[in-house]
């Protein structure tokens, strides 16, 4: 018995969920969002809890039982309370700035990267924090990645853009070893 799917999920106040065979539609304060169903897996909707069941006991439906209740709980999660990622960008003259849908990042390279946010993303900044926000958590995670992408964080001055929180294990450089060679 899969430990994740076999809890039930909350359906907070002003959030509703229709269920249909091959999806399910969620829709919140914060947008909507619709999530594949399994073929193997059945949902039960109680009023004002949402129960994950397996159709079956074959290894696909033991497989997909835990994913599907974590795929419902995200959505419902996002239409709610939304999700969110902080990004901090170091180096001099490093900066952010968000206008519309678009961010605009220097880098330090030639030119300045930008970003063009989907429709239901949406980005803040404050000084060289950089917040993307949305209700879809996959959507901003990916977003979050790909503006990581375009300047890793690197090891010997921590210069790029990480995650908040996101720890960098700094290297010595050639200052360590500068009298071995004499």
């Amino acid at each position: 018995m899969s430990r994740i799917g076999i809890v039930p999920v909350d359906i907070p106040s002003g959030v509703e969920v229709t269920v249909e065979k091959k999806r399910v539609l969620i829709k919140g304060p914060k947008g909507e969002l619709e999530t594949p169903m399994f073929s193997h897996i059945k949902l039960e909707n109680d009023g004002d809890k949402l129960v994950v069941k397996r159709t079956d006991d074959s290894k696909v439906a033991r497989e997909q039982h835990g994913l599907a209740r974590t795929l419902v709980a995200n959505a419902i999660t996002g239409v709610s309370e939304g999700f969110s990622k902080t990004l901090i960008v170091e180096g001099v003259g490093f900066k952010v700035d968000v206008s519309g849908n678009k961010v605009t990042l220097s880098l330090g390279y030639s030119h300045q990267s930008e970003v063009e946010l989907p429709a239901g993303i949406t980005a803040t900044n404050e000084g060289n924090k950089l917040t993307i926000s949305g209700s879809d958590k996959q959507l901003v995670g990916q977003i979050a990645a790909n503006i990581r992408e375009l300047r890793k964080p690197e090891p010997y001055k921590g210069k790029g853009v990480r995650y908040d929180g996101e720890r960098i294990i700094r290297k010595a450089g050639k200052a360590a070893g500068a009298g071995a060679g004499k």
